[in-house]
């Protein structure tokens, strides 16, 4: 599927039925595959041989989504996941153990933020958060000779900053580091992180790929292009011998395309089991067959829901990376001239009770702990995904206590617009 466009990839990639077999991709609801012999199971578990033996590790249905989603990014290599916070954690474990460190954006989702901060933290690892809008002389004084990644998202939720993609990847190669991207808002329909410089992509999968709200999920993508070897001292999980495998050295015996995932695999999906299950992959493919023409309809209607807030003299300030105001709209024109996401952030006047009001008052869009879905939804950050946040880490965050986070789903803009026209002059 290499030389087909991305549309092509969503509906027909990561799997080809051969002669007589099923044309959907087929649901192995199994835990356990059968082998002849214990010596062909004993090769599995050695690493000598590919194949499926327990469900935890990897499975057939699985791998087939996760496959897709790989051509789609442009990588070598991928894995599914139970969710998207499993993704966050696994894609900065595999390469930063206790006593080491990662700076990170400061602008990203407040789950991800926590687990940083917070839990792995207290597993030993060590995070700055950085302004992504500040000058590449103050994020790179962040870094610290046991820094092991750069971290960022795509476009930030909920505040909708763009990262700047080329120049965070430049500076984490500049200090022996691999940039981690998370792509969940702009998806590889709007943005190919690979393209610029990024080393691995994350994805939330029950966003925008499953795009139903049927299956919790996440994804990693390796690009493949990092050279683990070339800062060996940096990476000894890679590039040093593994225990326990029998001493293999991941970096020497897959390569630089298969080395980083295959250690997730085989190391950190063995001993933490955040398995994407088979039923949930399969609900995942068929919202990824999609995703191209609802990303298109998204993205039309969050610019026209931007576009009336704007106009509104209810409105305190709108954010949306898509409108020409934004501060961000030439990093959009370079990285995603297509569209952006259909998530919408704006401030209502009034302050958090005029926001809550709002929100309450909204016939069509419901307020749910959710986002990028077919089904228009919103969110009150603050006191939500971004609860446990102080007042100046949410203002570090770019999430003021204001703050309205209004997905946009698949429905007619112009009814999303009266819903909220009607719910704003009940404020």
């Amino acid at each position: 599927m290499k030389d087909y466009r991305i549309e092509t990839k969503c509906v027909q990639g990561g799997y080809t039925p051969g002669n007589g077999e099923p044309r959907q991709v087929p649901i192995i609801q199994s835990t356990t595959f059968k082998y002849a012999t214990s010596e062909d199971m004993g090769k599995l578990f050695d690493l000598e041989a590919s194949g499926y033996f327990y469900s935890r590790l990897q499975n057939p249905t699985c791998d087939t989504v996760a496959a897709k989603i790989c051509e789609l990014e442009g990588g070598s290599a991928a894995m599914l996941l139970s969710s998207g916070q499993a993704a966050n954690f696994f894609a900065v474990f595999n390469i930063a153990t206790a006593g080491d460190h990662v700076v990170a954006s400061s602008c990203i989702y407040g789950g991800t933020y926590n687990l940083f901060a917070v839990t792995m933290k207290k597993m030993g690892i060590d995070f700055t958060f950085v302004d992504p809008d500040a000058s590449t002389e103050e994020i790179e004084a962040a870094f610290r000779p046991n820094t092991k990644a750069l971290f960022g998202e795509t476009i930030a939720n909920p505040a909708l900053t763009v990262l700047d993609i080329e120049r965070f990847a430049d500076i984490a190669h500049r200090h022996g580091v691999p940039l981690i991207v998370d792509n969940t808002f702009a998806t590889p329909v709007n943005c190919r992180p690979f393209e610029f410089g990024a080393d691995i992509v994350t994805h939330s999968t029950t966003k925008y790929m499953d795009g139903h709200g049927s299956a919790v999920g996440g994804c990693i993508v390796d690009s493949g292009k990092f050279d683990w070897m070339a800062h060996k001292e940096k990476f000894p999980g890679l590039c040093t011998p593994d225990d326990s495998y029998h001493g293999i050295t991941y970096a020497e015996k897959f390569g630089q395309g298969g080395a980083y995932i295959t250690k997730a695999t085989a190391q950190l999906m063995r001993d933490f089991g955040c398995t994407q299950s088979p039923q949930s992959a399969y609900l995942l493919n068929l919202g990824l067959e999609s995703l191209h023409v609802r990303m298109e309809r998204h993205c039309l209607n969050a610019k026209k829901v931007a576009e009336f807030l704007e106009s509104s003299d209810k409105i305190s300030w709108v954010n949306y990376p898509g409108l020409e105001s934004s501060k961000y709209y030439p990093l959009t024109e370079k990285y995603m001239p297509s569209g952006t996401c259909g998530v919408v952030s704006f401030g209502i006047k009034g302050g958090r009770a005029a926001a809550e009001r709002f929100m309450k008052e909204l016939k069509i869009a419901a307020i749910e702990t959710h986002v990028a879905d077919a089904r228009s939804c919103c969110l009150h950050p603050a006191n939500a995904t971004h609860r446990q946040m102080s007042e100046s880490e949410l203002i570090a965050a770019g999430v003021p206590s204001d703050l309205v986070r209004f997905s946009c789903g698949i429905e007619n803009y112009n009814d999303l617009i009266a819903d909220i026209a009607q719910a704003l002059e009940k404020v």
